[in-house]
């Protein structure tokens, strides 16, 4: 448990101060005063002033990071205030901290796909790339089918049937089509150990037989460097329009008073999510850092009060008006968005805690 929160804080720094970063670089781009940036966040450990009239400085508590834009009772009269710049600009160094989790995203995605990463397998992948540990893995499992009656759930992989090594879906397919209304003898691996379960196959229609499972080919996939790339780019853009596609289906069922159809998780959840990942192995946790990292500037690019979304929108707002909006106003519009989030979070952990309650239990056990 020790190692799972150090690993999930490593993971939080890295997306955080990655964030951050893209505030700093543009602002200074921009030529906006800017008064510290921080690696981690107070109580301090070091600062130091550089020529550029920053304070560098590194902090305490290892949760990402900070860009402190110059805001005193100057500002208003500071030409490089960041509030006096163009709302274009502002809007720039605004969306500069989303931008920097795409990019990240992007990159380390990009990385994996050069060691190696999980995928599904089809025709093209293996054309184009190498598979390591292809398998065939049990997605969805459907009720009163044999496959349910025999004991197979989701996760299980699928090693053999009668004896024969399992080559792909397609020759799975063929066998079974071929034993309708006769029992075979299915071996899988569930939880690790490798067990051989007898099932009936049922004729799915078509003339094709099966037994009331969904498949997938999976495997490590890596390609050279000029497709790594390409692959970690198309799969970001891919990745951006299924997350956008399911938070708005959230949003959706929000509204009309539906379930949200999602478990949703919070910092305890992800936690514990990031745990189980390190333990399947570095190349699991990277790409688990690139879904967090995309999943993060989704959620800042929402137009929600105290996210950088939120900004955005009163820049919008400021631009259509042609004159700022009042910052008392704002300030106090971003503090109650703020509160109904860490209102929210408390929920989302409270419900998390319960939901792990016995990694918490072991956890505890351990200090004693």
């Amino acid at each position: 448990m020790i190692t799972t929160v150090l690993i999930f804080l490593i993971v939080l720094g890295i997306l955080v101060l990655v964030h951050e970063l893209g505030h700093f670089l543009t602002a200074k781009w921009m030529g906006m005063k800017i008064y510290e940036f921080g690696i981690g966040f107070p109580p301090k450990i070091w600062s130091k002033k550089g020529k550029d009239g920053i304070i560098y400085s590194i902090n305490a508590i290892p949760l990402g990071g900070f860009v402190n834009l110059m805001e005193t009772e100057n500002a208003s009269s500071d030409p490089n205030s960041f509030v006096n710049k163009k709302p274009w600009q502002r809007a720039i160094v605004i969306s500069a901290g989303v931008l920097m989790n795409f990019l990240l995203c992007m990159f380390l995605l990009s990385l994996g796909f050069i060691f190696g990463l999980p995928q599904a397998v089809d025709q093209d992948v293996l054309n184009s790339g190498q598979v390591q540990d292809h398998k065939i893995q049990v997605v969805t499992v459907l009720e009163g089918k044999p496959a349910q009656t025999a004991g197979i759930e989701i996760g299980d992989v699928l090693k053999s049937v009668d004896d024969q090594a399992i080559i792909s879906v397609k020759e799975l397919i063929t066998y079974a089509s071929d034993k309708i209304g006769q029992k075979v003898n299915l071996t899988v691996i569930h939880n690790k150990q490798e067990v051989t379960k007898e099932v009936a196959i049922a004729d799915i229609g078509g003339g094709k037989g099966g037994i009331g499972v969904g498949l997938v080919e999976t495997g490590v996939v890596s390609y050279p460097v000029h497709l790594a790339i390409w692959h970690g780019i198309k799969l970001t853009f891919v990745l951006t329009w299924e997350f956008i596609s399911a938070f708005a289906n959230i949003f959706i069922n929000l509204v009309i008073g539906q379930p949200i159809g999602v478990q949703v998780s919070g910092p305890v959840g992800i936690a514990v999510l990031t745990g189980q990942v390190a333990r399947l192995g570095i190349i699991y946790l990277l790409q688990f850092t690139a879904l967090l990292s995309l999943n993060l500037a989704i959620i800042n690019i929402i137009p929600f009060p105290a996210f950088d979304g939120g900004h955005l929108l009163f820049i919008a707002i400021e631009k259509i008006r042609r004159k700022p909006v009042n910052k008392k106003i704002e300030g106090i519009i971003h503090t109650l968005g703020f509160s109904l989030l860490m209102l929210l979070i408390i929920i989302i952990t409270f419900q998390d805690i319960l939901r792990y309650s016995s990694s918490f239990s072991n956890f505890f056990s351990n200090l004693i």
